[in-house]
C-alpha cells in the first residue's frame, strides 16, 4: 500500500506528497461515457488494464459494462485473472517456452484470448496448449501503419489464420488492429479520413477470411486517442481504450479527444522558490512522466512545468502567476498516465473531497 498511516475521510491537505489522486466521481463519469457511447454503437468495450494496473478497477470496469479486460502483458493477464476477472485479451505477442508455460496455467483458470502474426509463436504455443488439453483463442494482429508488429500482407493473413485454425489449442475468432500511429493527426478531418482508411482495408481482409470459410467474429482494436472515430468504423466489434477512464494531457491537448473529464492529478508541494520566476515541487520523474507529454498544473495560471529531475520539479514561474509560497499544495495532470500511474503503488481515490479508498497499483 501506500506506507502512509490510514486516511480514510481524510482531505488533500493531509497527505503526503507526492501523492496519486483519482477522483472518483469523474472517473465514474468517464466509465459511464464510455459504456454507453460502444453500447450505442453495437461495440465491446474491452478496456486496457495497463493503464492502472489494478484488479479493483479492472473489477469496477467489468461491472460497468467492460466486456473484459484488454492487458499489456502476460503479467497482467495473470494479476486480472487472480482477482477472478475470466475474459481476458492479451494485446502482445508470447514467445519463449518461460512464458508459454505462465500462458498455460493462466488458460486453465481464466478465457485468455491472445495475438500472433507468426507460426513460430503459433506453433509452440499449440503443443503446450494441447499437452496440457487446455486452448485459448487467438487474434490473428494486422500491421496497418504502426510499424511495429502484425501481419502486412492479407495473403499471409490469410495463410496464417488457416494454419491457426488447423492447430489444436488454438482457436481463430478473429483480427487485431492497432491505429496508434494516427492519434496526433492534428486536422480531424484528416484524422478521420486515416483512421476510416485503415480500417476499411481491415473489413477488406475480413471479408477475404470469410469468403474461404474462416469465421471471424471479433475485431479489436482503438486507443483513447482517437476512440470517437474508431467506434463509427464499420466492422470494429470491441474497443480497447483503456486511457479514457483518466484522461491526460496527452489525450486531450494531442490527440483532441475533449469530451472526457480529467479525473487523474498528482498532489505536490512546493518546497523552494528560489527566484520569482522559479519554484521546486516534490514530483520529480519518479512521480510522474515527462517524455510522452509534458504535466500540467490544476487552476493556476502562469505556472509551467518546465524540467523534471528525478525527485524534483522545477515550474517556470511567470508574471501572470500569483505568488507561491513554500509547502503550498498544486495538483498537476499527468503527462501521459499510464507511465506515470506505475511510479506509484496506490491511487488514492477522492469522493466529494474524501478520501475513500485507497488503490493498490499491482506491478
Amino acid at each position: 500500500m501506500s506506507g502512509q498511516p490510514n486516511l480514510i475521510g481524510c482531505t488533500k491537505a493531509e497527505l503526503a506528497t507526492p501523492a496519486l489522486c483519482l477522483d472518483l466521481d469523474r472517473l465514474d463519469s468517464n466509465v459511464q461515457r464510455l459504456v454507453g457511447e460502444c453500447e450505442r454503437r453495437g461495440v465491446q468495450w474491452r478496456p486496457h488494464a495497463k493503464c492502472h494496473k489494478s484488479p479493483i478497477i479492472g473489477k469496477w470496469l467489468v461491472e460497468a459494462g467492460a466486456c473484459g479486460l484488454t492487458c499489456a502483458t502476460l503479467r497482467e493477464a495473470e494479476i486480472m485473472a487472480d482477482a477472478d476477472i475470466d475474459d481476458l485479451l492479451i494485446a502482445n505477442l508470447i514467445a519463449g517456452a518461460p512464458k508459454i508455460r505462465r500462458l498455460v496455467q493462466l488458460a486453465e483458470k481464466s478465457d485468455v484470448m491472445i495475438c500472433i502474426d507468426h507460426m513460430d509463436q503459433a506453433i509452440p504455443i499449440s503443443r503446450a496448449l494441447a499437452d496440457a488439453k487446455r486452448s485459448v483463442r487467438v487474434l490473428v494482429e494486422l500491421e496497418i501503419g504502426m510499424q511495429r508488429v502484425g501481419v502486412e500482407d492479407s495473403e499471409d493473413v490469410k495463410r496464417l489464420s488457416q494454419h491457426i485454425v488447423d492447430l489444436p489449442g488454438l482457436e481463430f475468432v478473429g483480427l487485431m488492429a492497432y491505429e496508434g500511429h494516427l492519434l496526433t493527426i492534428k486536422d480531424l478531418v484528416e484524422k478521420e479520413r486515416a483512421i476510416q482508411a485503415v480500417f476499411e482495408r481491415v473489413a477488406r481482409v475480413r471479408a477475404q477470411l470469410e469468403q474461404v470459410g474462416l469465421s471471424c467474429p471479433i475485431v479489436s482494436g482503438g486507443g483513447t486517442g482517437s476512440y470517437p472515430i474508431t467506434l463509427r468504423q464499420p466492422g470494429i466489434t470491441e474497443l480497447q481504450s483503456g486511457g479514457a477512464i483518466f484522461m491526460d494531457a496527452f489525450y486531450r491537448d494531442q490527440c483532441q479527444i475533449q469530451q472526457l473529464e480529467n479525473s487523474l492529478t498528482i498532489l505536490a508541494t512546493v518546497n523552494s522558490v528560489p527566484t520569482e520566476q522559479r519554484a521546486v515541487i516534490d514530483a520529480g520523474r519518479k512521480a510522474m512522466n515527462i517524455e510522452i507529454c509534458t504535466p500540467q498544473v490544476v487552476g493556476r495560471d502562469g505556472l509551467q512545468v518546465e524540467s523534471l529531475s528525478a525527485e524534483h520539479g522545477v515550474l517556470a514561474v511567470s508574471t501572470a502567476a500569483d505568488p507561491l509560497a513554500i509547502g503550498e499544495r498544486i495538483e498537476l495532470i499527468p503527462g501521459y498516465a499510464d507511465l506515470t500511474n506505475m511510479l506509484h503503488s496506490c491511487f488514492y481515490g477522492f469522493r466529494q473531497g474524501r478520501l475513500e479508498l485507497e488503490i493498490p497499483i499491482v506491478r
